[in-house]
């Protein structure tokens, strides 16, 4: 068993180093303007120097139905990577529901995948709070071993070309004014 899991292990960080290489076809991909950099920089969220195409995949939500990262692309996606146990995670998910209800409706799409845990706790964990962000479960914990996730919560920002352009690992305060400009510059300046 112990073997097992140093191969998942071993497989999630070549993954993730693969993940992170750039993409052949990063030539095509549109550059990072200025503003959002200045923004991202403001705001304390570095920018990867080597974008990198997310991976798809498809995962039931917890109100229903499923979601893949393909039907996202076009869009300014927040990913993350979270489960109900975790103290950080738990303390960075009322600032996200704000960072959601304050740019959702301007195109900011939120994909908030728990990690091997059970649709009923979740779900009880969700309602308690009011969160309204969408949820998904990742019961397996397969999605999160292709992004290579080794600490929570981990949050990927893909662009509008499907490229991870930032990854932050840790909770943050998704909320502050120098994160909201942030996204409203990625927003703006996204095409």
């Amino acid at each position: 068993m112990r073997h097992s899991f140093f191969g998942l292990r071993l497989c999630g960080t070549l993954v993730l180093f693969l993940l992170l290489l750039p993409h052949p076809a990063e030539a095509q991909m549109r550059p990072i303007p200025g503003p959002v950099r200045e923004a991202f920089s403001r705001a304390r969220i570095p920018l990867l120097k080597n974008r990198a195409l997310a991976e798809d995949f498809s995962l039931p939500l917890l109100n229903g139905g499923a979601r893949s990262l393909d039907e996202l692309k076009g869009k300014v996606v927040f990913l993350n990577f979270w489960a109900t146990w975790c103290p950080p995670c738990r303390a960075e998910m009322p600032s996200m529901e704000t960072l959601y209800r304050r740019l959702g409706e301007k195109g900011l799409e939120f994909l908030a995948v728990d990690i091997q845990e059970k649709q009923k706790p979740v779900e009880a964990f969700i309602k308690e709070r009011g969160l309204t962000f969408p949820v998904a479960l990742d019961e397996s914990g397969w999605i999160s071993g292709i992004y290579g996730i080794r600490s929570i919560p981990s949050t990927f920002i893909i662009d509008r070309d499907g490229s991870i352009i930032a990854v932050a690992v840790g909770g943050r305060k998704w909320d502050s004014p120098e994160v909201i400009a942030a996204f409203e510059a990625l927003l703006n300046n996204a095409g």
